[in-house]
């Protein structure tokens, strides 16, 4: 049985989001907050942190802001679900719905930790949760410093990026003639 682009792309996006909940339960209730474990040497850690605002960390307006943000990207995902649904009608490249697709599947394994990892483990209301992150990869670093990329992450995080990149290095003619 032959699956449609659009169920195929579905399912690797269901599979990567579920491949980031499970990263992300495991570490959840199997490490403590601020633990590590060195994987490969200095070079590649598990590092359990939780992030309680957007990239690197950053947060802007209190619960306010949380809120809002947590809301926005429900509705950039939804809006990104709706884009891919339309290119898949006008017969789009498949590169290029999987680079979207690995984005939203990104977005929505984030957007799960923040609207219910606070209830679940009971630290903070729906839509109020943290991001798990657990990805740490201090790659140029002093004896004293992480000098480049000191940011830990998660799976979601990284398909986020991965999927970018794709588009950019591979798939920007797409765009270029989008714009036109």
């Amino acid at each position: 049985m032959k699956l449609s682009r659009g169920k195929s792309l579905l399912l690797l996006g269901v599979i990567l989001i579920v491949i980031d909940q499970v990263i992300k339960v495991l570490v959840k209730t199997n490490m403590s907050l601020g633990e590590q474990i060195f994987v490969i040497g200095e070079w590649f850690r598990l590092c359990f942190v939780e992030n309680e605002g957007m990239a690197f960390g950053m947060s802007f307006g209190g619960k306010v802001g949380k809120f809002l943000l947590s809301f926005l990207r429900i509705v950039l995902s939804g809006g990104l679900i709706w884009w891919i649904s339309s290119l898949i009608k006008k017969g789009t490249p498949t590169g290029v719905l999987v680079g979207l697709t690995m984005i939203t599947a990104g977005a929505i394994g984030n957007i799960i930790d923040c609207l219910f990892y606070g209830i679940i483990w009971d630290y903070a209301p729906f839509m109020f949760g943290h991001v798990v992150d657990m990805f740490y990869f201090p790659i140029i670093r002093t004896a004293e410093k992480v000098i480049f990329f000191s940011p830990v992450f998660n799976f979601a995080d990284s398909c986020v990026t991965c999927g970018a990149f794709y588009l950019l290095l591979f798939q920007w003619k797409f765009f270029m003639n989008e714009e036109k």
